[in-house]
């Protein structure tokens, strides 16, 4: 019957024994098969539950590594664009470096010429020290003219007139020098002046103030640009390590896949173990949870293809896949043209598969890609605007659950499926549950699954 309850080759066989010697051996058999077939029922669900758990753990740790992942991209995106913003200040420093380097020389070359002002004025100054001695002996010979008029009596009044415009001009011109003179040292002292400040003497460690500022300005660009160098070094060893962080990432999350694998074939064993025991013939804790959910999919199978017989729906609205979107649904909720049929047939043999067993938390029906188009009445709450942990624990309704036991349940073709897995229920909240489904069949074609979950 079970291959875990066959005889191991090269067992001995049992010697045989008389129906009639023995009346009670076949009763006694019997017990103890039933008994097995319990034990290895409760065995078979209790590894499922862990099953169920180890998987649940694994989905979380691959999402958890999933978000890492992303946020290392993220990250790794913020330090390229770091680098590339310390590269363009490193690009921007160089050329205020040359730009500082061509002010200097233009500042040089200023000085150059205001030594060459200066020089300039020294001539002028001297010139005019030139004419400043010419008027004083001008004037000088002017005076001695003018006494000598004078002794010449009326015969050198003339020349004696001549002699003092002659000593009044000169006078003029002395002074007219010396406001010159005067003129080009304040000009002089202040081309000084601007001469010290843009003076720059090669080997002094005095300079002007104006090269003073020069070199503090180039000092400060040079200390951006070693800073915006070790920027780029510090960036360039953190990408390298969030290069080896993605790749350990995707070691891990390539691991995690294996594992999920691996813990989906225990599960599939576990299940299939369960299914075994429960297809024996000999009731277990599952048969009447099995039995419940093949009587609820008849039931709506009916119900569905009376709706066809009387022209209430069509065939057409019936098996209707284009899902509407319901906008500003979080999670996501979709309409199709049998959802008014679903909310007016299906609550009543829903709802009463709720009474089975305080076990039993939901029983739905669901289209062959895990649409429910109604849920139970606990389950169909209108969605709350910005509220999504509420909205996933209570309005499960208008929902596609395509997940891997929602698509197997809902295309199941097999007299029943028997799975274990692990519910969210929103904010962090999972609960570990076996679900019974059995197909849902409408004139010979096949619509979907009734599931059925019940608490361990």
């Amino acid at each position: 019957m079970l291959s875990l309850l066959r005889r191991r080759p090269g067992a001995q066989e049992p010697a045989a024994v008389s129906p009639v010697e023995n009346p009670h051996d076949s009763q006694g058999d019997s017990a103890t098969l039933r008994e097995a077939v319990r034990s290895i029922s409760g065995r078979a669900s209790s590894m499922g539950r862990e099953a169920a758990e180890v998987r649940g753990v694994i989905d979380d740790t691959t999402q958890s590594a999933q978000r890492s992942a992303e946020a290392v991209l993220a990250l790794a995106r913020r330090v390229q664009e770091i680098t590339e913003s310390q590269q363009a200040i490193g690009q921007v420093t160089q050329e205020s470096l040359g730009a500082v380097e061509r002010a200097r020389g233009a500042v040089e070359g200023v000085g150059q010429e205001v030594v060459a002002i200066v020089s300039t004025l020294r001539q002028v100054a001297d010139a005019a020290g030139g004419i400043t001695q010419i008027a004083l002996q001008t004037r000088l010979v002017a005076f001695n003219a003018s006494v000598e008029a004078k002794r010449a009596g009326e015969a050198g009044r003339g020349f004696g007139v001549v002699a003092d415009a002659v000593k009044d001009l000169a006078g003029k011109v002395e002074a007219s020098s010396k406001q010159i003179m005067s003129t080009v040292a304040e000009l002089n002292a202040r081309i000084e002046s601007l001469a010290a400040e843009i003076r720059a003497e090669p080997g002094q460690a005095a300079q002007g103030a104006f090269h003073r500022a020069l070199g503090e300005v180039q000092a400060g660009v040079a200390r951006i640009n070693t800073a915006a160098d070790g920027s780029r070094a510090i960036c360039g060893d953190l990408g390298e390590r969030m290069a080896g962080i993605e790749r350990e990432i995707a070691g891990t999350g390539a691991a995690l896949d294996v594992a999920m694998k691996r813990s989906e074939s225990f599960l599939r064993v576990s299940e299939q173990l369960i299914e075994t025991v429960s297809q024996c013939g000999i009731e277990t804790e599952d048969t009447p949870y099995i039995q419940a959910a093949q009587h609820a999919a008849a039931q709506i199978s009916q119900l569905l293809e009376n709706a066809l017989r009387t022209g209430v729906a069509t065939a057409a609205d019936l098996f209707d896949e284009a899902y509407q979107p319901i906008s500003g649904s979080n999670p996501a909720q979709h309409t199709t043209r049998f959802v008014g049929l679903a909310d007016r047939l299906f609550p009543q043999v829903q709802e009463h598969a709720l009474t089975i067993s305080p076990k039993v938390v939901y029983c739905i029906a669901v289209d062959r890609n895990g649409y429910v188009a109604t849920h139970n009445q606990k389950y169909c709450q209108p969605q709350r605007a910005g509220d999504v942990v509420w909205n996933t624990a209570n309005s499960r309704w208008r929902r596609i659950f395509n997940d891997r036991t929602g698509l197997a349940s809902a295309r199941n073709e097999r007299p029943f499926l028997l799975q274990t897995y692990r519910r969210d229920m929103g904010g962090g909240n999972f609960i570990i549950m076996k679900e019974a489904a059995a197909p849902i069949v409408v004139n010979g074609r096949h619509w979907g699954g009734l599931r059925l979950a019940f608490q361990f």
